[in-house]
């Protein structure tokens, strides 16, 4: 198993991990809460969850603009975390209180929450497959992807699992369980950042010199 002792495939599989925990909890539990925390009804609580899955289009798409113009996929991907946390705290606090704040935050939610998850499972996987200490060898990223893809699998087995043990003790656990889970999800990637960081600042010098 040569492959998972490629430089950051288990930091970003367990990231993977806790990511697709988040992105699934919400699939699966969102119109149940949304109906729970406000006045509207099953079937407008079910069109309504549908923001976080668009949300989470336009962040892929953003996370992956962002990974090719700065070549910091890591560094995009916890910044993201970062800001994924306090939007989850946002929405369960202020959601509720009317439609129009239940609609931006719940879009800039699967933003934040759903991008990190796309581009680890796309262009993340596919670089580490094609590391150098791989030779070449077209099989590893086979191997790479099925690592950190099938790792995030299991995340997204068991949040939706543990959200329904939780929530019988209010929701506001459930949201403390998925951003505590952001939070583990950005510190698993501090080494490839900082080794993405230190890369960049040699590259800064390269050019001054």
């Amino acid at each position: 198993m040569g492959a998972i002792k490629i430089p950051g495939v288990i930091e970003f599989s367990l990231c993977l991990f806790f990511s697709k925990l988040v992105s699934y909890t919400f699939l699966y539990w969102l119109p149940l809460y949304i109906q729970a925390s406000t006045t509207l009804s099953a079937e407008l609580s079910a069109d309504l969850s549908t923001l976080f899955d668009i949300g989470g289009i336009v962040g892929a798409i953003a996370a992956g603009l962002l990974s090719d113009y700065t070549g910091m996929s890591a560094t995009t991907c916890t910044v993201m975390l970062a800001l994924a946390a306090p939007s989850l705290l946002l929405y369960q606090q202020w959601g509720a209180l009317s439609l129009s704040f239940n609609i931006c935050l719940l879009f800039v939610a699967g933003v934040l929450v759903n991008g990190p998850y796309a581009l680890i499972t796309t262009s993340v996987s596919a670089e580490l497959g094609q590391h150098s200490s791989l030779n070449g060898n077209g099989k590893a990223l086979a191997t790479v992807t099925a690592i950190i893809d099938g790792t995030g699998s299991i995340g997204a087995a068991v949040g939706p699992l543990v959200a329904g043990l939780v929530s019988s003790s209010g929701w506001q656990n459930v949201f403390y369980m998925l951003i505590a889970s952001d939070i583990l999800a950005l510190l698993l990637l501090l080494r490839p950042v900082s080794k993405e960081l230190k890369r960049r600042s040699r590259r800064r010098n390269v050019r001054i010199e």
